[in-house]
């Protein structure tokens, strides 16, 4: 079994960034990931974050997260959202890629791991560029026995009806889809959105995360609603196919009551 968590908008700001747009203390809900990420059992192979790894993309946030992230033993498949800077970030990681963009690809535990950035400058929609579709061209090339998957902060499209900053735009969603078709995804895994939901998009999954700084109200359909809620996906992939379990991690669970062990295992 090969097992990997899922954490998404992270929107880390260090107390001394000046940041005022947060509403919650996202370092310390990322610290608690990364708590309970260590007691996960069976360990996880990897851990996935999928964009908007600060808020305000500044030297001192991205410094913050290498800190926080630090205890993880596993290792961390980074990309980047429209909260990022990439200047900043390529400078902190020490990539040497300058204002490029962070695309990569690497196998972990039997897995291909593709990288995109649709991070737009100065947007909060995203797209993928054409340098980036090359690559991602000759990436799934690389493993072609390998399951395979694409980790790219914006979702594609869906619906036509959807806000237009909330996925790709229809155009790179078809260019998409159309690339990989048949090459052997397993799945997609984005943010972006601040919701937890799986969607068929062409026969392939989409995993999208709420992540861990805040949610939304589903129920509300007028205002966007922001709520308190956090969380990371557990992701499973065993010979009968791969799994998803959606963990809470906020607002904290009042406990009802509990099973032994012993009652469980003698229910049919």
């Amino acid at each position: 079994m090969t097992r990997f968590v899922h954490l998404t908008d992270l929107h880390i700001s260090h107390p001394e960034s000046g940041d005022t747009m947060l509403r919650t203390d996202t370092p310390a809900q990322v610290a608690r990931a990364v708590e309970a990420i260590g007691k996960l059992t069976p360990a996880p192979d990897f851990v996935i974050a999928s964009g908007d790894l600060t808020n305000i993309g500044d030297a001192k946030s991205y410094a913050l997260l290498q800190e926080i992230l630090a205890p993880l033993s596993m290792p961390v498949v980074l990309a980047l959202g429209n909260h990022d800077k990439r200047g900043p970030f390529h400078t902190a990681y020490d990539t040497g890629k300058g204002e490029g963009p962070h695309y990569h690809d690497t196998v972990l535990a039997g897995l291909h791991v593709i990288t995109l950035d649709t991070l737009l400058p100065g947007r909060v929609s995203g797209t993928i560029c054409d340098e980036q579709f090359a690559f991602l061209t000759a990436a799934l090339d690389r493993a072609p026995d390998l399951p395979k998957i694409i980790v790219a902060h914006h979702p594609p499209r869906i619906d036509p009806g959807e806000l237009p900053w909330a996925t790709l735009d229809q155009a790179i969603s078809d260019r998409l889809a159309t690339l990989l078709r048949g090459r052997g995804v397993l799945g997609i895994l984005s943010g972006h959105v601040h919701i937890n939901s799986v969607r068929m998009w062409h026969g392939v999954p989409l995993y999208v995360s709420q992540g861990l700084n805040s949610t939304v109200d589903l129920i509300e359909r007028e205002d966007m609603r922001i709520m308190e809620g956090t969380g990371f996906s557990l992701f499973d992939l065993r010979g009968s196919g791969l799994t998803v379990t959606f963990v809470p991690l906020s607002p904290n669970a009042q406990e009802l009551g509990r099973l032994e062990v012993a009652r469980l295992l003698s229910f049919s």
